[in-house]
């Protein structure tokens, strides 16, 4: 036993280090014990073989097995670290380990990084050792020899090969083991960088032989997983994952000789092991970062740093951790972010202008300009950065844009995007050319663009906001992600929100029927899809992203359906998708107008689409839970709306006032607003 613990210490002599121009970056206390690691160690052994690449050896007693995950405080501790450090893990392999075969009766004891997570003091130990019939307590559970985690009376089986479906005597699948099987696929998916988890793949299909870049971490793709983490009190993958894609925020970002402005977060990144410079035994992991200059089309992705800021608020409301949001390095990340969104540009609207595909839709699909999608996580965004920031010197005149640019954009949305029966008619009767400051057709919409499948489809109940609205067009398809985050955010007013929901419900058939949720309806066809989308192979009617159904969607209604105290609708859809989807093996997307096809093109055990189905679950279990994720009104903007409400043209024609002024209090801000009327 002594000369195994001596060999498994010289292995874990060395470290995860910075490479950093900061003289200062040696002295960061990492929270890593050394004999938490190995660095890259290849063992060869007669049954087995393990290659480790920046993996932590959790060991604690061979005879016991006890693992354990790596310090509780992440990869940077309580320290703040420059942003402008270029993280790498230095490595070296072993290649023989005195001491440790697996002929000593014992097994393998070398922990593949990869498929080390905790759950409430229970590792996910599939593909990790080979157990024979070997029992063991682990934490709080007990590793059973069929290598399932036992809590108590329950057992979450972890062989991914033995999970498959379940089914009870009547041959029918079910719930529980969906939600097992679910849990195993999500921990399978974890992706680990010098030893800590930082994320989940996007896809571990076996049966593509084209990855792409399905094997990256995206920032949009792990939001559902973080959110389930966090749900199960699993706070370091989503701790590691918003420090580490806040270091790549600053990586120098060109294509064809331009970069872009500061502040953008990648689309996604892989962890890499490359060679050593100078040492062909050695490697290294870094994190190579995607911004959108090797994506299909060259898209920079809009939605990341949105993303980021709202699963940053989520941690510190789930955790309790606030110690996050207020590192200086962090504070910075959001103003930057915001500083992009927030810049000058030639637009007169108070909505982010993109180009299309910069989002979820990430193709060609008619989106570019305002699309709804952005608008609504801009919103969230806003509003979650404007609760986080420090109260400074620095901050008060981004946080005094800020304020203004929500007043704006929640009037904006709330009086021009949305559409029901009675604004439907009102657009049908029109008058256009209209030359006024006070003009009721501030867009120059001509009626012959109400389409007819909007005139029978529209319900006399319930409405929703458009997708997208410019000079001369309207977008009247609906955008599921848009409508939902906008409910969420609170972009939406209460009585729109309910209205959402309600046309959900009346419009189940076309929007939810075999597989929840259609990402858009209806689909574009015909010479539409031939002009609009470049007549694009993948998006072709009724899939992918021209109306394909996204199971991954389940879990932005279930907040939505949450915060309207609607959670029954939310339990409707749940029990449409448990039908099929574990039988279906998760994929990305379904095809036709029911939703009854499997994707054409979809990846098999869709990561996002695993985890949102478990956050949808975990919060009709918990619904408070949900309060995470949603932004109420604030007093000021609501009192600020009203003003403006107020002031508006069109519900006060010919008003002669030559100017309206209100106050918004933010702190120590006392922010003056003047609205002009004509």
């Amino acid at each position: 036993m002594m000369g195994t613990s001596e060999a498994a210490l010289q292995i874990l002599s060395s470290g995860c280090r910075i490479l950093s121009s900061d003289p200062y970056a040696s002295n960061l206390d990492w929270k890593f014990a050394s004999k938490f690691h190995i660095n890259c160690v290849k063992k060869r052994a007669l049954r087995h073989k393990q290659l480790f690449n920046c993996s932590s050896f959790l060991q604690n007693q061979i005879g016991i097995q006890r693992l354990k995950m790596i310090g509780d405080y992440g990869l940077f501790g309580n320290t703040s670290v420059d942003s402008l450090q270029l993280l790498s893990c230095k490595c070296q392999q072993s290649e023989t380990v005195g001491g440790l075969t697996s002929e000593d009766g014992k097994g393998t004891w070398f922990v593949d990084s990869a498929r080390v997570l905790h759950f409430n003091g229970a590792v996910n130990p599939t593909n990790v050792l080979e157990f024979g019939n070997v029992q063991q307590k682990q934490g709080n559970g007990e590793l059973t020899s069929n290598g399932a985690v036992k809590q108590g009376k329950e057992s979450l089986p972890t062989d991914g090969g033995a999970l498959g479906i379940g089914r009870d005597a009547s041959n029918k699948v079910t719930v529980d083991s969906i939600e097992d099987e679910a849990w195993n696929l999500l921990l399978n998916s974890v992706v680990y960088y010098c030893g800590s988890p930082i994320g989940t793949i996007a896809a571990n299909d076996p049966t593509s032989s084209n990855v792409l870049n399905y094997d990256q971490v995206f920032i949009r793709d792990f939001i559902p997983s973080g959110i389930a983490f966090l749900l199960k009190g699993e706070y370091d993958i989503v701790r590691n994952f918003i420090l580490h894609t806040l270091q790549l925020q600053s990586w120098e970002k060109t294509m064809d000789c331009h970069s872009p402005g500061q502040g953008l977060m990648p689309a996604s990144f892989k962890v890499r092991t490359v060679p050593l410079d100078g040492d062909d035994s050695s490697t290294e992991e870094v994190l190579d970062p995607d911004f959108g200059e090797a994506a299909i089309g060259r898209v920079a992705p809009v939605d990341s740093g949105l993303w980021w800021i709202i699963l940053l608020r989520a941690y510190g409301k789930c955790s309790g951790d606030l110690s996050v949001q207020e590192r200086i390095d962090v504070q910075t990340g959001i103003k930057m972010i915001l500083r992009l969104c927030l810049s000058d540009g030639f637009d007169m609207f108070p909505t982010l202008l993109v180009t299309d595909g910069s989002c979820m839709i990430d193709r060609r699909m008619g989106i570019h300009g305002h699309p709804l999608e952005i608008q609504a996580l801009f919103y969230s965004a806003l509003l979650c950065a404007r609760e986080m920031l420090a109260p400074e010197d620095g901050s008060a005149d981004l946080i005094r844009a800020l304020t203004n640019r929500l007043v704006a954009l929640s009037f904006h949305i709330r009086e021009y995007y949305w559409i029901d029966l009675r604004k439907l008619n009102e657009i049908y009767r029109y008058k256009t050319e209209e030359y006024s400051y006070d003009a009721v057709n501030k867009f120059n919409i001509y009626p012959d663009q109400v389409s007819p499948w909007l005139v029978k489809w529209i319900p006399n109940q319930g409405g929703y906001l458009i997708g997208n609205l410019q000079p001369a067009h309207m977008d009247f398809r609906f955008f599921s992600l848009g409508n939902l985050w906008s409910v969420v955010s609170g972009l939406a007013t209460t009585e729109q929100s309910h209205a959402i929901l309600d046309l959900i419900e009346a419009k189940w058939i076309d929007l939810v029927a075999d597989m929840p949720l259609k990402i858009c309806y209806p689909a574009l066809e015909g010479q539409e899809w031939q002009i609009i989308t470049g007549s694009d192979p993948k998006n072709t009617p009724w899939s992918y992203h021209n109306a394909g159904s996204w199971p991954t969607l389940l879990w932005q209604l279930t907040v939505a359906c949450i915060k309207m105290n609607r959670p029954e609708i939310a339990a409707r859809a749940i029990e449409v998708a448990e039908r099929r989807i574990s039988w279906d093996k998760w994929p990305e997307y379904y095809d036709t107008k029911r939703a009854r096809f499997i994707g054409k093109q979809a990846r098999l055990f869709q990561t996002w689409s695993i985890a949102g189905y478990l956050v949808a679950k975990l919060l009709l279990a918990d619904p408070s839970a949900a309060k995470m994720l949603i932004t109420e009104e604030d007093p000021e903007l609501v009192n600020a709306f009203s003003c403006m409400i107020s002031a508006n043209p069109r519900r006060q024609r010919g008003r002669k006032n030559s100017k309206q002024t209100y106050i918004v209090d933010h702190g120590d801000c006392s922010l003056l607003h003047t609205f002009y009327i004509g």
